[in-house]
């Protein structure tokens, strides 16, 4: 009976042993993550494993709108057929609306489709043997191409195009273009990736490597108005120039494979005045305009009204510590920077609110001390209602005259997120409201869009060394409101679909641009008001006498990408009514979406057999990207193999014990003890 239990303890430990490599096995397979890799050249198979071989941009900017056409050239130089699938970046601006694909002679235009249906179309061409596109947004500012049946000796070129605004921060104005996708963390299963995740697993060149994609751009550029500073500090580059207000910039030869990092073109404008600006586009069956208020470069004192601040300051448990410290630095650096002619209150909010004063206080050295005091006796605790914050702030009593500023300091841990940013939005005709996130991990959901929501920047520090700079770039961001009490009033012409509902002051480093519809003739006027410091601002755009131009069709993309940044920027989760809005906006439009794609089929049966081999072109590290940055893991944590081992020297020790008492105890023939217990050692 006891050789029998001996017998039965050393099979199940022997079981255990052999079926642990197993378990460790599944476990690597189920817990390999989603992770960029190092791409690995396969001499032997002859297969073209770069089919993406040169790409080509063009960028012509006229006023602040730039349109943009982006060649990408596919050629196969092996003897195989080949589906190649390539990651690339684009700015989170960027309005993509339209594409071809031409192969020899055969030009095929994309169309706009729902996603999946999409998707479906591009899988039954490939597998019919059709040449055939597909463009899929995964992020808002990262997309993939998709190219199927790639044969032997074809060159496919495909021609994207896109529109954008251009951005001007302090008075400078920036265009982007980024050219490659940097490696992506991951600590998601790959086995439980969903379809929108899996392009995170993409081969990358080592640092160094040679880059076998030949990259061009060129930037002709027409501004209006004198240009000035015009640089590119990333790339080497050529600029001819056409009196001062145009010119064009084209990329030295010794930049043709300058692939691997961000194209920044930037410039400023020359003018003493607030700008304003009306561009007008006459569609077939809609009418478009973009009403545009910029700040002048130079900023006189005598411009900046009275100025109000609120400064919202969570103070609840999860700021205690770093984030709370800061917050006090930011607040005290605040504070000692106002002017005397300023107002100001202070809200403090955890679970509850705490607000400083009834109404708004001068800027003097006491109020501005006792603020300071009111602050520097926190020290962190209980919740976070921010919503019920700001609602309070809002409700009180505004100094009139005075430009109202809300400036919200947290670390965003909350979980009622839109209704902050519907909050913001409605009140921005007469607050204007900032985001200064702080902490290690802060909720940049929330931040970003309370800026968006807010039209400004996000301003973040998550860690010590950032404090000052940062602070004293929001600092400079917030305290130079140059235009307040805007209002835009339409006279003798209808409008329609106005994107943004309330329009906030025009700051320092701030514009504001104001997009929408508008029916009938060409006729009325478009009128701005403001207060720009003491004086009354006031212009009137006659709209009879303002040009419609072809090339200001841009202008109805714009207007979608408002609308739809509107709907999907502040959906922290997929809203289903939103997803029905977007999805039409993109197919109405002609627009690249979360929900819609663009697909070209060549209807020719090319490869009948439809045998093909899958290549994802290899990306190279963004310049100064270490190889640190990209590691494949795929070995699994040790917890079950060493669980299976411990259990099995616990049996075979046990087991042991057993035989050495027998021994003691009993004398014991040699031919009696069981031989099969050598395999268990």
């Amino acid at each position: 009976m006891k050789q029998q239990k001996r017998f039965t303890i050393c099979m199940i430990t022997l079981f255990l042993m052999l079926i642990s490599p197993i378990a460790v096995h599944a476990t690597a397979e189920n817990d390999k993550t989603l992770s960029p890799y190092f791409f690995i050249r396969d001499s032997d198979s002859g297969i073209d494993q770069f089919p993406l071989k040169e790409t080509h941009v063009k960028v012509t900017i006229t006023g602040v709108i730039a349109d943009v056409t982006v060649t990408q050239i596919y050629t196969n130089n092996g003897p195989q057929p080949v589906h190649g699938a390539y990651i690339f970046p684009a700015s989170t601006r960027t309005a993509i609306h339209g594409m071809k694909m031409q192969i020899g002679e055969n030009i095929i235009t994309a169309k706009v489709t729902a996603k999946e249906k999409a998707s479906k179309q591009f899988n039954e061409a490939k597998k019919a043997g059709k040449s055939a596109t597909l463009l899929e947004q995964k992020r808002p500012n990262v997309f993939k191409m998709n190219v199927a049946n790639i044969m032997p000796n074809d060159t496919i070129s495909i021609e994207l195009r896109y529109t954008e605004l251009i951005m001007e921060d302090d008075g400078v104005y920036e265009f982007v273009y980024p050219t490659v996708v940097g490696p992506r963390y991951a600590n998601q299963s790959e086995a439980h990736a969903t379809e929108s995740d899996k392009w995170i697993k993409n081969p990358y060149l080592k640092q160094g490597s040679s880059v076998s994609s030949r990259f061009n751009i060129t930037t002709d550029l027409s501004a209006g108005c004198p240009i000035r500073d015009l640089s590119c500090h990333t790339h080497e580059i050529d600029t001819t120039w056409q009196g001062e207000t145009m010119a064009r910039v084209n990329l030295s030869n010794a930049d043709a494979f300058g692939g691997n990092r961000d194209y920044i073109v930037q410039y400023r404008l020359s003018g003493q005045a607030i700008q304003s600006g009306l561009m007008l586009y006459k569609g077939p069956a809609e009418n478009f305009f973009l009403l545009m208020v910029h700040p002048p470069e130079k900023i006189d004192q005598t411009d900046i009204p009275p100025r109000e601040y609120i400064f919202v300051v969570d103070v609840s448990g999860s700021m205690s510590g770093f984030p709370l410290n800061t917050a006090k630095k930011l607040m005290k650096d605040l504070l000692l920077n106002l002017n005397p002619n300023d107002t100001f209150n202070v809200v403090l909010f955890a679970g509850s609110s705490k607000v400083m004063a009834p109404s708004s206080l001068s800027a003097n050295p006491a109020n501005l001390q006792q603020a300071i005091r009111f602050i520097e006796g926190q020290t962190g605790g209980g919740g976070t209602e921010l919503f019920q914050a700001l609602s309070s702030s809002l409700a009180l009593p505004k100094v009139e005259t005075s430009s109202r500023t809300v400036v919200i300091v947290t670390d965003g841990y909350i979980d009622a997120e839109k209704d902050v940013f519907e909050l913001i939005r409605e009140n921005l005709c007469h607050t204007n409201v900032f985001a200064f996130g702080i902490g290690s991990s802060v909720n940049r959901y929330l931040i970003e869009g309370m800026a968006k929501a807010g039209q400004g920047e996000p301003f973040v520090v998550t860690e010590v060394d950032q404090t000052r700079l940062t602070v004293e770039k929001f600092r400079k961001y917030i305290s130079e409101p140059v235009l307040t009490g805007v209002t835009v009033y339409f006279e003798g012409v209808e409008t329609y679909d106005v994107e943004p509902v309330s329009i906030p002051d025009v700051f320092a480093r701030r514009p504001v641009r104001v997009f929408g519809k508008w029916r009938g003739e060409q006729k009325g006027k478009i009128h701005i008001c403001g207060t720009n410091g003491d004086k009354v601002y006031h212009q009137v755009f006659d709209i009879e006498h303002i040009q419609s131009h072809e090339t200001h069709s841009a202008i109805r993309y714009l207007w979608a990408r408002a609308r739809i940044a509107r709907l999907s920027d502040y959906q922290q989760t997929p809203d289903p009514e939103s997803e029905r809005e977007i999805t039409s906006l993109g197919l109405t439009y002609n627009l690249m979406t979360a929900y819609t794609s663009f697909i070209a089929v060549l209807d020719d049966i090319r490869n009948p057999d439809g045998q093909a081999t899958h290549v994802l072109q290899p990306l190279p590290l963004p310049q100064n990207v270490s190889n640190l940055a990209v590691g494949y893991a795929n070995v699994p944590e040790p917890d079950l193999a060493v669980l299976f081992f411990l259990l099995a020297l616990m049996l075979i020790v046990f087991s042991g014990k057993n035989i050495s008492a027998h021994i003691r105890n009993k004398p014991v023939q040699i031919d009696s003890i069981d031989t099969d217990r050598e395999v268990c050692f």
